[in-house]
């Protein structure tokens, strides 16, 4: 899917996952710094897409705590497992840390999503917001693209080996498998 919709692709699904919809931004940017080492993608319009798609769908988020409230997140965002109780537990963290917890909680996957709701909810200068989070989207999207691209390399490496060894090494796994069913088995039917 990356390959066929590109930048577009990758800023879709980087808005849509700040927005609480589960899709698999690190996943995504992975695969798309694997395919920049396939000339697929080039790194500055890659990191300009991830980064903006995440920039624009934290600052929707943003917008409707601010202005909708709690009530509103907690109201739609139960269709996406945001619940009163994640939101308590992660305002605890967010009211006591806001800077840091918008510069470092991307990299936490499970906060990452609540993070803009709680700062408009929580009424954090949409300015210090915008820069802590404009840092943290360039350096987590940067992060996760440069693994993809060493995944890349790596694997264009000892592909042929793995390939070579891949066919055994299944074989071997279902035959031990199988008997280790087989015994469970036959243990079963002994303690009858």
């Amino acid at each position: 899917m990356i390959h066929h919709y590109g930048y577009v692709g990758v800023f879709f699904i980087l808005f849509m996952e700040n927005l609480g919809i589960p899709f698999p931004a690190e996943t995504t940017l992975t695969i798309s710094g694997i395919e920049w080492t396939q000339g697929v993608f080039k790194l500055i319009p890659l990191l300009l897409s991830a980064s903006l798609g995440n920039i624009l769908g934290s600052t929707v988020s943003y917008g409707i705590g601010r202005f909708l409230g709690r009530p509103v997140v907690v109201r739609f965002g139960k269709y996406v497992g945001i619940t009163h109780e994640r939101l308590d537990k992660a305002n605890g963290m967010f009211t006591k840390y806001q800077s840091p917890v918008v510069l470092f909680g991307k990299f936490i996957a499970g906060i990452r999503v609540l993070i803009p709701y709680l700062a408009g909810i929580n009424k954090m200068s949409f300015t210090v917001f915008m820069i802590y989070n404009a840092v943290s989207a360039v350096v987590w999207a940067g992060v996760f693209i440069i693994v993809g691209k060493y995944i890349g390399i790596e694997w264009s490496r000892y592909h042929q080996v793995l390939h070579q060894y891949m066919v055994p090494a299944i074989i071997v796994v279902v035959v031990l498998a199988g008997f280790y069913v087989g015994l469970k088995i036959r243990h079963t039917r002994r303690a009858k």
